[in-house]
């Protein structure tokens, strides 16, 4: 039988930061400079396909520093960050770690550092209980920052505010991968109830979330259906399925894999786009094109929005070995 024809719109951009790549090959050099194994406090990144391939290469996930026994092998830090009781911990261990945090994350970390010391407290806009709120809750004391999830949270902040609450100076600070139109009614909503609260002097949502919402928001409304390929736990991913269904398409899956594809409501369809979450890798996507491929016959176009050029060097700790080995190595 001959199968029926379908586009396939891929949004560019898609797929791995360059926070992501960083956190990444931090653990890849790791393992190639010392040998297994190499510890990562938490998943490197939110991806199960990229957590599996590194444990297959030595890698030893764990949830916190205490599940790890006496040992020289290096300690690494995940791209979401953490707080600052936890490289204490691995100093007190006497534990080679390394920080594999974004630089975009650590950012918002030292801006909330910044509003401290000058005496702000701080509002945090983020999800409760995501690994990138928890560090950024942690790099202050208790009671110095406040986590609003909502527009309501914000009301219910300023409503329930005291007097002395009030005339304290403010500040705010946000998540890295947030929607940003979700983000955008949040902070109107802060600056409407406490008109002297100070700004990021740059936006806080990275560029790499920022980019890739805008993606879809280009194709959502011209397409049958859209898949996201990223793990659940994946917060950009998630608000990529979000933007697709506030765009016009309702018909919107998040997936790691072909396996996971739902095919029922994808019968008919004859114009499909498909994006990749910031830490997904591209081998997942291409997977799911060749998925396509076995049921349709497909004709791909790239929808670019943008160019992404930004890199960021490996951790210093892996740097100050790696680049006497390139010398050498060139020698």
């Amino acid at each position: 039988m001959t199968k029926p024809p379908l586009q396939v719109l891929l949004c560019a951009p898609r797929g791995f930061c360059a926070g992501v790549i960083r956190a990444i090959d931090a653990v890849e050099q790791a393992l190639s400079i010392y040998g297994p194994p190499v510890y990562v406090r938490h998943e490197i990144v939110h991806n199960k396909y990229v957590v599996e391939s590194l444990k297959k290469k030595g890698a030893v996930f764990v949830e916190e520093l205490d599940e790890i026994p006496p040992t020289d092998a290096p300690v690494i830090f995940s791209a979401h960050g953490v707080p600052k009781a936890v490289p204490a911990e691995a100093s007190a261990r006497k534990f080679f770690h390394i920080d594999a945090t974004c630089p975009l994350v650590t950012k918002v970390h030292r801006e909330a550092e910044l509003h401290h010391r000058r005496g702000h407290t701080i509002i945090l806009v983020g999800h409760a209980g995501h690994p990138e709120v928890v560090g950024t809750l942690g790099q202050l004391p208790d009671g110095a920052v406040i986590l609003v999830e909502n527009i309501a949270d914000v009301h219910r902040l300023a409503d329930e505010a005291s007097p002395e609450f009030l005339a304290k100076k403010l500040a705010f600070v946000t998540q890295t991968t947030l929607s940003v139109d979700d983000t955008q009614g949040i902070v109107e909503t802060l600056k409407l109830r406490f008109p002297d609260i100070v700004s990021p002097h740059k936006e806080d949502i990275c560029y790499a979330t920022t980019n890739r919402q805008d993606a879809v928001k280009q194709i959502a409304h011209t397409v049958d259906a859209l898949l996201v390929v990223g793990s659940a736990n994946s917060s950009n991913s998630q608000r990529l399925k979000e933007v697709s269904e506030r765009a016009g398409c309702k018909n919107s899956q998040l997936v790691l894999r072909a396996s996971d594809i739902d095919w029922a409501p994808l019968g008919d369809i004859r114009k499909i786009g498909i994006t990749a979450g910031a830490s997904a890798p591209e081998v997942l996507v291409e997977e799911i094109i060749d998925a396509f491929a076995e049921r349709y016959t497909i004709e791909v176009e790239t929808v670019a929005t943008v160019t992404e050029t930004m890199f960021f060097p490996l951790p210093r700790e892996l740097r100050a070995i790696q680049e006497p080995m390139a010398v050498a190595a060139a020698q």
